[in-house]
């Protein structure tokens, strides 16, 4: 089987957008990197590998740390994830495959 060239977009994504890619999206909505209504719908690799790079170094400035982020952007991804992770679970999401690996 082979990968979709491009991004189908976080509000198509699998498990309801719990996916690696899916929380980047997210995570780029936390930082304001791109607007919440961005779901990033046919977006090519390279492009979200530079949306990654971005992320990424907005983490590096909190430690990569939820607890690090100012009050503002700690409620900013709360809301975001939060809401996310009710809305996957409506979709049948779990989260166990996020745990497979810590035996």
């Amino acid at each position: 089987m082979t990968r979709p060239d491009t991004y189908v977009g976080v509000d198509k994504d699998l498990q309801g957008g719990m996916t690696s890619i899916g929380k980047v999206v997210r995570d780029a909505w936390v930082f304001e990197l791109i607007p919440e209504s961005e779901t990033c719908e046919g977006w090519n690799r390279g492009r979200i590998e530079v949306l990654l790079d971005q992320v990424n170094d907005e983490w590096d400035k909190y430690g990569c740390l939820v607890s690090k982020l100012p009050a503002d952007l700690r409620a900013r991804h709360e809301r975001i994830h939060g809401e996310a992770i009710a809305k996957s679970k409506l979709a049948g999401w779990t989260g166990e495959d996020e745990t497979v690996d810590e035996d």
